[in-house]
């Protein structure tokens, strides 16, 4: 299991924020006043801020979201091979050829006889093919499955927490500017109004 990086900030105006993976926490603002003052921002420029912000988010979401996807195509093809390798390794031990399909280009196979292999070659990526044997091959790719999967429970770790931010920076413009239009219905009701 891979590691998070976190680390967190108390605010006056708000609650704990927390920092996770390069990932800036929102923090839920109790006291909207207080919290402008520590910005020491008016509320239009607060207001941008956390739009700005807001944002950022939806960029880093769109980000993450792509590593998603490409680790969840990535992961069935890691499986494939590693069953594609022990049927090898099973018909090896059997002494039985195996005829196979394989893909030349998209849309074209050619059939196959494969007899006894201690070998397969395995793409790296890159225009990258090695030959390994077959039990190296098998542990290659065992090892990459379990990276994936811990890449990809981190990465679904890191949207959730995102998707939180994104919550909290919602409710924190709907606060300020709730907070606003309070205060600038308080001033005109206390302004002497003229008749």
């Amino acid at each position: 299991m891979a590691a998070t990086a976190s680390s967190t900030v108390t605010t006056a105006g708000g609650e704990v924020a927390v920092e996770r993976r390069g990932i800036p926490g929102a923090s839920f603002v109790k006291d909207v006043e207080a919290y402008l003052n520590q910005l020491g921002l008016d509320v239009n420029s607060t207001l941008a801020f956390l739009q700005e912000r807001l944002q950022q988010y939806k960029v880093v979401e769109m980000k993450l979201l792509a590593q998603q996807r490409d680790l969840q195509a990535k992961i069935p093809d890691i499986e494939k091979c590693l069953d594609v390798v022990a049927t090898l390794q099973a018909k090896k031990d059997s002494n039985e050829a195996l005829l196979t399909d394989f893909e030349l280009s998209e849309g074209i196979y050619s059939r196959a006889r494969i007899e006894n292999t201690d070998s397969v070659c395995l793409w790296l990526g890159a225009n990258v093919m090695l030959e390994y044997s077959c039990e190296e091959a098998t542990s290659l790719l065992q090892s990459n499955l379990e990276n994936a999967k811990a890449s990809l429970e981190v990465l679904v770790a890191d949207l959730q927490f995102l998707r939180d931010q994104v919550t909290i920076t919602q409710v924190t413009i709907a606060r300020v500017y709730n907070w606003d239009v309070h205060q600038r219905r308080v001033r005109q009701a206390s302004s002497p109004q003229d008749s």
